[in-house]
């Protein structure tokens, strides 16, 4: 297929759905990238080797050093993913991160995936001051601290820490920390929470939390910091570190002003 005219001054556009990299304004590495874009986002399954660089330059008649920009494109767009001494590979699918309350287990459950939880601590001690302050405790007042490890289908997705009010909620520590925390709350003390204040940010990953997750230190984490309500009263104040190369946030904005006390979708 020939490249297409645009209907405003002549300039040629290629056509990337030919499927082929043609002469143009338009560099050989950005109509490559878009080429493989399309074979990713609807051919390729998640974990498909591509074809090697030399292979991918005799098909489209381009140089390995245009094959290697566009594959460097896709890598850092997450489409595609390196490892060493075996080739490149079609990125698992980002998940929608939607901001509403849910526990992660119900999350991956209404996802039809299957949620697996390992703690790795717990202790009863003095919370740093932000976390204090947030659940109500006075100065020197010890709180539940909770550390997990949450999976979905075996793949590590995120780690939460988090702390808790011991006055709402007492013994915590000694139920089920292995299921849902929500559940086991709503089961034991009869306790649902009811509002939350959630802040999102983006951070690299330090070593011990890319060890966890199964990703290298520095590779991007979607941060969320959630403080949640009970009739009023805070009762968690929890930070979870999601990997960013399994999600993206997915908000619905509408032109209205926000109401004075902020708060979560």
């Amino acid at each position: 297929m020939n490249p297409q005219h645009n209907g405003g001054g002549g300039q040629v556009v290629p056509d990337v759905a030919a499927g082929k990299v043609v002469e143009g304004p338009t560099p050989k590495h950005a109509q490559l990238r878009e080429i493989l874009r399309r074979l990713i986002e609807g051919e390729l399954a998640p974990g498909t080797a591509i074809p090697s660089e030399r292979e991918l330059a005799g098909q489209y008649d381009v140089s390995r050093l245009t094959v290697r920009s566009a594959i460097g494109k896709l890598v850092e767009e997450g489409l595609l993913t390196r490892a060493r001494g075996k080739g490149t590979f079609t990125a698992a699918r980002r998940m929608e991160l939607q901001l509403y309350l849910m526990s992660f287990t119900a999350d991956m459950r209404r996802r039809g995936l299957v949620p697996t939880t390992e703690v790795l601590a717990t202790a009863q001690e003095v919370p740093p001051p932000a976390t204090a302050s947030a659940l109500g405790l006075a100065g020197g007042q010890r709180a539940y601290r909770l550390s997990r490890l949450r999976r979905a289908d075996g793949v590590p997705l995120a780690v939460e820490r988090g702390w808790y009010h011991p006055g709402l909620l007492p013994g915590l520590l000694e139920t089920d920390l292995t299921q849902s925390l929500y559940e086991q709350i709503a089961k034991q003390y009869d306790i649902r929470f009811d509002h939350a204040r959630q802040t999102a940010w983006a951070e690299a990953a330090d070593r011990e939390t890319a060890r966890l997750l199964g990703i290298r230190a520095g590779d991007p984490l979607l941060v969320f910091r959630r403080i949640s309500t009970t009739r009023g009263e805070p009762a968690e104040d929890i930070t979870s570190w999601y990997r960013g190369d399994r999600y993206q946030v997915s908000m619905q904005l509408d032109p209205t002003l926000p109401a004075d006390n902020g708060g979560m979708p």
